[in-house]
């Protein structure tokens, strides 16, 4: 994608700039009047980015960013704005701008903010977050999947990562919630200004006030000194509430407060703090159960509940469980230089048949371990040290009961059916093993392992 909107009813500049980026490999378009350019996005036209003056006849430039964000909340918009509209151009990028420049135009400045905006697009334009590039542009682990679920997670976490809306990350423990935290910010407008991550279970409730907005001189005994908190860190950044269903309802009063207005103050202070803050929460607990039992505040609730993203586990995406197992083995070839580390296929049969309570976290450190205690740099059955009994101890929870009686019942069998023959599969050197084990033929086997494929 190439084609740029150029919004700007001067037309000499507007001609300008069309020339400059056309320089640059861009097709571009104008538009003389912000109605124009609100029309065209409407329509679904589709652009690299949108270049937009605050003021326009018609719809103004808010407008017209408004509109962009709305047909395609993944277009850059820049917006330009001479020296007397700045605080318009700070409220534009409140708004969800990418940029803005300042008249008379830097072209060089231009130039790059466009480039940047091409690079955007163009690796928007794959699920970037489960590619290779994601990891070294941003040196964060690897997001390492294959399976529906992950790609659903990855492509709302990269729409919703350029806006500001507060997102709730749901998911059992060890499912990567901070991880996909981290990716939100780094693909945000935000990225270089401060990550701060605060655990709330692991911070006693008589300190967390404390660690999230400090304290001043005095304010109580031992406070010899300023303490600036997580919130002050962070400003112009992002903040990351980790396991916020633990918080106690003082904190959580104080915390809506935050979120409301986006100002505090210290313990023992008098001056209202303004921060400007992206907040991302996370919780392995079901927080509208825990508002129903009076335990989590309502009106918290709907004010993180902007945009959930619920993480499946690992057991809902076992196609996962094979690159992820790949991917541990290759990192701790080469952590506990092991050069060859391999993994034998009964190995991979049991990593597959387990139902991982823990999640991903598990299964890193279960390979972790057998990495360690296996001999000849072969990790196999006996090193995982996971029964393959656990299998199906959940199947209960993932039972589709809908339909009539027989349709229930048939679809109830072929899963008992499934995870029987995985477990086989793990506890028994072959196929053929694994047959007599079950008591039916090896051709049976092989056919239901097909219908299951």
């Amino acid at each position: 994608m190439k084609r740029l909107l150029i919004v700007e009813d001067k037309e000499s500049l507007a001609q300008m700039l069309k020339e400059t980026v056309e320089a640059e490999g861009f097709e571009a378009e104008i538009a003389a009047t912000g109605s124009d350019a609100t029309r065209r996005l409407a329509e679904g036209r589709r652009y690299v980015a949108v270049l937009t003056d605050l003021r326009l006849p018609g719809a103004d430039g808010i407008q017209v960013l408004r509109q962009a964000r709305e047909s395609d909340p993944d277009c850059p918009v820049i917006v330009m704005t001479a020296f007397g509209t700045i605080e318009n151009a700070v409220e534009a990028m409140k708004l969800g701008a990418y940029d803005f420049v300042q008249k008379p135009v830097d072209v060089d400045y231009l130039t790059l903010l466009l480039r940047r905006c091409r690079e955007h697009r163009e690796l928007r334009s794959e699920n970037l977050l489960l590619k290779e590039e994601f990891q070294k542009r941003y040196r964060l682990p690897a997001i390492v999947g294959e399976s529906a679920g992950l790609k659903d997670v990855s492509q709302a976490v990269q729409k919703v990562a350029m806006t500001d809306s507060t997102v709730l990350l749901e998911g059992e423990s060890g499912t990567g919630k901070e991880l996909f935290a981290r990716a939100i910010h780094q693909l945000s407008p935000r990225a270089n200004r401060p990550f701060v991550a605060i655990n709330c279970a692991a911070i006693p409730d008589t300190l967390i006030e404390n660690e999230l907005f400090g304290h001043e001189k005095g304010s109580f005994t031992g406070a010899t000194g300023r303490q600036v908190g997580k919130f002050e860190l962070a400003d112009t950044g992002t903040v990351f509430l980790d396991e916020i269903g633990e918080l106690g309802h003082s904190v959580q009063s104080k915390l809506l407060r935050v979120i409301q207005e986006r100002r505090f103050e210290r313990i023992g202070g008098a001056t209202a703090i303004d921060v400007d803050v992206r907040i991302i929460c996370a919780t392995n607990r079901n927080l509208a159960d825990d508002v129903k039992s009076g335990r989590f505040r309502e009106d918290l609730f709907f004010r993180i509940n902007v945009f959930p993203i619920t993480i499946p586990p690992l057991r809902a995406r076992r196609d996962d469980i094979e690159p992820l197992t790949n991917f541990f083995v290759q990192r701790f070839s080469h952590e506990l230089k092991k050069p060859g580390l391999r993994i034998t296929d009964e190995a991979r049969g049991v990593l597959r048949g387990y139902d991982w309570p823990g999640n991903i976290r598990e299964l890193e450190n279960c390979i972790e371990r057998a990495a360690i205690l296996c001999d000849r740099n072969t990790i196999e059955a006996r090193d995982l040290h996971v029964s393959p009994e656990r299998t199906g101890e959940r199947i209960g929870d993932a039972l589709d009961l809908s339909g009539t009686l027989s349709e229930a019942v048939e679809r109830a069998t072929k899963a008992v059916e499934r995870l029987k023959i995985e477990a086989a599969l793990s506890a028994h050197p072959s196929r053929a093993a694994a047959a007599d084990a079950l008591g039916i033929s090896l051709r049976t086997l092989q056919t239901k392992l097909k219908e299951n494929e």
